[in-house]
């Protein structure tokens, strides 16, 4: 029994196959390195700040202090892309300010957390104004936030 003869055109199709498959997945990798390389810290269109304010679970969020503090107690989530501290504080019913040290984000997303809603204006560069509402009313009212610093 005779072998089958290789053609040469046969043996460089196989070849560039070979070249096709392997310069796919080196581009394949390159690419998924790129999209999950770490984006750094505090740059533009960053997340650059998290909180979620639900103040003292012994005391309740109405009783946050009139004077900036960063008690981890009154928050169930912090990040800021500086590593600083963030700061609270409650100036009247459903209005809170908060304060993301050594951050200059221009712009702030707020959200209320269950049976509230809640708007986020700029004071200053990473200092925020959070108005919190009752959902379906139009008073404010003390409840949870979420706020995203970008």
């Amino acid at each position: 029994m005779s072998r089958p003869r290789l053609q040469p055109s046969t043996v460089i199709a196989v070849v560039a196959l070979f070249f096709a498959l392997g310069g796919s997945a080196f581009a394949v990798g390159e690419g998924i390195q790129s999209l999950t390389a770490a984006q750094p810290r505090c740059a533009n269109g960053a997340v650059r700040g998290v909180a979620t304010v639900t103040g003292n679970p012994a005391q309740g969020i109405a009783n946050l202090p009139s004077t900036f503090t960063s008690s981890r107690v009154l928050f169930a989530r912090q990040f800021n892309c500086t590593g600083r501290a963030i700061q609270v504080r409650r100036t009247e019913i459903g209005v809170y300010e908060i304060r993301f040290v050594g951050n200059a984000a221009p712009t702030a997303v707020a959200s209320g957390v269950g049976l509230f809603s809640a708007t986020a204006e700029t004071i200053a560069p990473g200092t925020f104004r959070i108005r919190v509402q009752n959902v379906g009313r139009a008073d404010e009212g003390d409840g949870p936030f979420t706020v995203v610093a970008v």
